[in-house]
Parts: structure tokens; C-alpha cells; sequence
């Protein structure tokens, strides 16, 4: 398997998702919060990717991997396995490329990614969690053809996301360090690729949930891991496995990983909302939490960007977690 990709690959791939994908936009975050945590000479962008179609940074692999395809198993429509959000954007790409898509979403999903699938065309099956989710889009494939597009596995998801950083270092020049949210590796794969390899000396922090720590297993044994239940309330960072390409891509160019606690995302959450006025995902949060606490010493008075990957939460869910928010210390 070729593990590689080339800039030119990333500048082609960009060519080709510019119709389908927008640029986000960037937006520095100056608080008293952050002087005091992360000190008077630190510089903290965010990228908004949450202002992507669909939401989140999903749709840049899913679209990507669909472009490649030929007709036929274009027409022959898309499935995937999701917590939502690759959901949407598989619902996205198949109607935007005017085909079907029928989509396995787990069980306790937010209602808000329900609906948005559904308002896309994805007809959803539900599975009881992310293991038998697997095991159910694999019978899709098998008995009704659809083509599976991966939530985070492959080349062209790395490439799709890859097109992420490189925006990113084009809007935001001289950055000492870029954090990003793993889940299964397909966004930090390609930002961790474009970044290293645009400005080899900007350090890549990858973050991960306490509760879903499968890229930390996998760094720690050097192959690929898997857990045997996902414990966090940021459920689109909840792969169950680390795969092949994504995990070789991101063991070569993150410098480290670092965990978060739900708490410690919920206490970014409200500083997103009380900042910027950002509803944000727990999972769009994760790299702040990580900047704020468990990477504050390493980011102190740093240039800092930070990947707020996603938005895609009911109000009443949001509330509930809000609600239990204390602030950074």
C-alpha cells in the first residue's frame, strides 16, 4: 500500500473539491482567559471548520473519496457508519452527486444529525453501538451494493482533509503549533501531513477523549488498536479502532498526543459560547481543552492554531452540558 501523498496531490485535490467544499474562515480568540492560562504573548486562530458544509470538516473526505469513484459505483449509491456526522455528509455527497445513500448511524445519535441526515435524502439504520455498526454497513454493502464511503480510513479522506491545512497555514502564516481532534484519524492524518510538510518545524499536537484513547494505544504498541467500549460524550471522536493508512500517516507526522476529560471539553465549550459566541460539539472543543490544560505548558505564549472541526448538537443537549461548565483554572 503506498502511504504517501505530495503537496501537488493536496493542491490537485483542492482544485477538484472547490466546487463542492467552501473555505472557513479564521478567527483569533483574545480573552483574558487565554493571556492568563496561556500567556500575554500567545496567539490563539481558530479555523471554523464547523462553517463547512454539513457542518464539520466530514465532508472534504466524503466528497473526495466519491470523486474518485467510477459512475457505476457512484449510481450505485453510498452507505457508511457514523455517529452523525460522516452520516451527513455521506447524505450530502450522494445528493449532491444525485445519487441514494443508506447510512448506519449508532443508536444514542443526536437527534439535530438524525434530522440533518435526513433532510439530506440518507436513509438511516440504527445499530446498538459502533462494533455492530460495522458489522451492519458490511451486510448493506454485501446484500444491496451500496458503495461503503469510510468515516476516516484512506487515502483520499487524508487528502480531503489535507486540503484543511493547507488553508489553514495559507490564512494564518508563522504558527508555532497546530491542535487537532483525533477520532479515527482521517482529519489529523491529512492536517498533520500538509502541516509538516509546508512548515516542518510547527509542532502538531493530535487529541484525543479519555474515553476513546485508540490512537494512544496505537502509538504505544505501533500498530493499529482497538477499544472495547467508547466512554465519552464527544461521540464523533468515538472510533472504535485506529486503521492501517490513517494511523501510519499520523504516527509519521503528529509530534504527540495528548487526552482530554469530558469536563475539560465541556469547560470549552462555554468558553467558545462566552468568547465567540460559537455553539460548538464537544468534539469542536477538544482542541481547546487540550491548549488549555493537559498542553498549557508546552503552548505557553505560543502562535496557535486551533481546528474547531464541528457543530452539529441540539440546543437542549448543548444546555445540559453548559450547565455543568466550570471555568479553566
Amino acid at each position: 500500500m503506498n502511504q504517501e501523498f505530495s503537496l501537488n496531490d493536496v493542491q490537485a485535490t483542492r482544485e477538484l473539491l472547490s466546487d463542492y467544499v467552501t473555505q472557513t474562515p479564521i478567527h483569533q480568540l483574545n480573552s483574558p482567559t487565554i493571556s492568563k492560562l496561556l500567556g500575554n504573548q500567545s496567539q490563539v486562530f481558530l479555523k471554523l471548520e464547523l462553517f463547512q458544509h454539513t457542518g464539520t470538516f466530514k465532508v472534504r473526505g466524503a466528497i473526495n473519496s466519491a470523486l474518485n469513484l467510477s459512475q457505476e459505483k457512484v449510481q450505485n449509491g453510498f452507505t457508511a457508519v457514523s455517529a452523525g456526522n460522516h452520516a451527513i455528509a455521506t447524505a450530502f455527497t450522494a445528493k449532491t452527486l444525485k445519487t441514494k445513500s443508506k447510512v448506519v448511524m449508532i443508536k444514542t445519535a443526536n437527534q439535530l444529525r438524525i434530522s440533518k441526515c435526513q433532510e439530506y435524502g440518507g436513509e438511516i439504520v440504527f445499530a446498538d453501538d459502533a462494533h455492530s455498526a460495522f458489522n451492519l454497513v458490511e451486510e448493506i454493502q454485501r446484500k444491496e451494493g451500496y458503495t461503503f464511503l469510510h468515516p476516516f480510513e484512506g487515502k483520499k479522506v487524508s487528502l480531503g482533509t489535507a486540503t484543511l491545512g493547507l488553508e489553514f497555514l495559507e490564512q494564518v502564516e508563522n504558527l508555532d503549533a497546530v491542535v487537532v481532534a483525533i477520532g479515527g484519524g482521517g482529519l489529523a492524518s491529512g492536517i498533520s501531513m500538509a502541516v509538516k510538510e509546508l512548515k516542518p518545524k510547527c509542532q502538531v499536537y493530535g487529541v484525543e477523549p479519555r474515553g476513546a484513547n485508540t490512537m494512544h494505544r496505537s502509538f504505544e504498541t505501533g500498530k493499529p488498536e482497538s477499544i472495547d467500549q467508547v466512554k465519552t460524550i464527544a461521540d464523533s471522536l468515538g472510533a472504535p479502532y485506529a486503521s492501517d493508512y490513517s494511523f501510519s500517516l499520523c504516527r509519521k507526522y503528529i509530534d504527540s498526543l495528548a487526552l482530554v476529560s469530558d469536563q475539560e471539553m465541556i469547560n470549552a465549550m462555554a468558553l467558545l459560547l462566552d468568547e465567540t459566541k460559537l455553539v460548538v460539539e464537544p468534539a469542536g472543543a477538544a482542541s481547546l481543552a487540550a491548549a488549555l490544560a493537559p498542553l498549557r505548558n508546552k503552548l505557553f505564549n505560543k502562535r496557535i492554531g486551533l481546528i474547531v472541526c464541528g457543530s452539529n448538537i441540539d440546543l437542549p443537549s448543548f444546555k445540559t452540558l453548559i450547565d455543568s461548565a466550570v471555568a479553566f483554572q
